[in-house]
This record gives structure tokens, sequence and C-alpha cells, in this order.
């Protein structure tokens, strides 16, 4: 369904595996005096500066410890983060090698995103337990990241340490879903939807062919604002290929909602859903009908069993929208 879909699942490395938050550069983190290798180097990691604003983050010059390393810098008020959530965060993550460090992933300025499912061991201990509106420092050995045969794809070697400051801004069941008033089960031409609260939407397709143009159908009126280019929207699917009339893709069997820039440049999710969910609002269902032009186009996507002229229907149920700038 995206390029980053894989921040939901192991391996976790966030925002470096999503499109357009930027690669590697020169660290920004200031650096102490110290040179030697030190058992309580991490611990001597520091970041400062507001909540969801960019930190200012220092780093020893020194070898990285062994040991986790996790501090509550700013202490939030919200709900407290279970196994079963997601969560809506910026951060900054750094890769400390040897003694020296550099910036990986900044989302400050830009989108926030979502982390859930499985997460690496260590990230999953040093947020589980925490509120929302906290700020978290997490200093990760490779005995809790990567492990020793690290992940070269992702330039991480078995002796990288990963250091994360995250902002928790907002969570979400991984049962989340629409908490609107239903208004349609779709049907006729279109696919009838049923759906337990908590579950994934099935769908009965009818006998007619798929239609020709993109067909966004509410199911579900959520109250909430209304979803806007640029908005950075959390949302569970389903998606169906409407010749097959099988589920190819699922957030619901994913543990975890994912989120993604609406009317983003580059693209981050297909054009049918970034022309059909704008005006929709939060806590709403929607059902869209996506021909192959407003999908994969007729190269299709072989992975997932899609052709090139395939008709998709995807069934989204839009959790938050999240507004900035």
């Amino acid at each position: 369904m995206r390029r980053f879909l894989a921040l939901i699942a192991i391996p976790l490395l966030a925002c470096v595996v999503l499109a357009g938050c930027g690669g590697s550069s020169k660290s920004t983190a200031s650096s102490s005096a110290s040179a030697a290798s030190s058992p309580g180097a991490n611990t001597a990691v520091t970041a400062t500066g507001a909540f969801d604003k960019a930190p200012k983050v220092t780093i020893p010059k020194a070898n990285a410890g062994n040991s986790l390393t996790v501090k509550t810098l700013i202490q939030g008020t919200g709900t407290t983060l279970t196994k079963k959530d997601a969560l809506a965060a910026n951060f900054v993550l750094y890769f400390w090698q040897g003694t020296s460090s550099s910036l990986k992933a900044n989302t400050y300025g830009g989108s926030p995103t979502v982390i859930g499912g499985t997460m690496l061991p260590g990230l999953e201990s040093a947020l589980i337990g925490k509120k929302v509106g906290s700020r978290i420092l997490a200093v990760i050995p490779p005995a809790q990241g990567y492990g020793t045969s690290g992940n070269a794809q992702l330039g991480i070697t078995g002796s990288t340490t990963l250091v994360f400051v995250i902002d928790v801004l907002k969570a979400y069941s991984d049962t989340a879903g629409a908490t609107g008033a239903q208004v349609s089960t779709g049907g006729g031409s279109l696919p009838t939807v049923s759906a337990k609260s908590g579950t994934a939407p099935t769908l009965i397709f009818p006998s007619s062919s798929p239609p020709s143009a993109l067909v966004t159908k509410t199911l579900v009126k959520g109250s909430g604002p209304k979803v806007a280019k640029g908005d950075y929207v959390i949302a569970q699917y389903v998606g169906y290929i409407w010749r097959t009339k099988k589920v190819f893709g699922s957030s619901w069997s994913s543990g975890s909602p994912f989120g993604f820039v609406i009317g983003a440049s580059p693209e981050q999710v297909i054009p049918g859903w970034d022309k059909g969910l704008v005006g929709q609002t939060a806590g709403s269902r929607v059902m869209l009908a996506i021909p192959p032009a407003q999908g994969y186009g007729s190269s299709g996507a072989s992975q997932a069993g899609i052709k090139g002229n395939d008709t998709l229907v995807f069934v989204v149920d839009i959790i938050d929208t999240i507004h900035h700038g």
C-alpha cells in the first residue's frame, strides 16, 4: 500500500525508511570532551528544548555503553501507552557508531509518523507505560536494536547504537476504527460492507462489472474535522481486488493503524486515496472503488497479486487527522 509500510513492522527504524524524511547528515548534536569509552556514556546523552519542537541533542564523543538507557525528559499527562497502542509522534534519530554520531531522521517541521505494531525491543521498553504528552530519550544498544547482524540496507552495523528523542503526540488502540453514525452499507453496483466493532470490514461483491471511474461512498459519517490536503491522516484499511474478491492488504492484521500525508508530493498513497478522502471527516468509514489509473496503474503490483487492469476496493476508517502549519 505504501512505500513506508515497513514502518509498523520489524525491522522498525521509523522514518529512516519513510520517503521524504531525509537521509543521513552530519550530526548537529554537540559532543562532550571525553574521548574515552565509558560504561556511563549512555546516561550522559541529553536533549533539551520544548515539546513538539526539534530538540538539541548532546551525545558524548565516546564509545556507547551496552545498557538500554531511557529518560522521561518531559512528563505527559495523557493516557498511558500499552502494547496494543500505536502512537503518533515526532522524533529525531541518531546513529551512534564508535565515538561519533550522525542524524538519520527528523520529523519536526514536517509531519509526525505512526509507530506501532511489533517494535524493536529497546523501543518497546522505552515507550510502553509512558504517557501521551511525554518526551522520551532512548539510547538503544545493538542487543535491543538490530543485534550483532545489524541491517546493511539501513546502514546499521552490529555495533550501532540508536538514539531516539520521541515526543508522543497521540495514541490509538490497535482496534481503533470509525466512530460516527452509519449511513450506508454500500450495495447496488458496489460491494456490500459489514463489520463488527474493532475488526476489519468484510465485503460481498455484486455480479456486475466494477465502475470505470473513482467512486467514493461514505458508510459511517464521523463528526471530526474534515481531511484537507497536507493533513497527516491516521487510518485503518482493508483492501480487496475486485477481480478475485479477496483481501490483498489490511492494517487491521498488521497490529496497528498507519499514517500518511494526504496530497503529498511525492505521493505517499495511491491517487485514488488522495482524491477520495479529501473532504471526508475524522471518525468516518469510507469505501473507495478505484480503477487502475488511480491505483497502481498499468504495471499493477505483482507482489500483492494486483494486475494492471485490476479495480481495487478499499474500506478506510479515518481515525484522526492532524493539521500542521
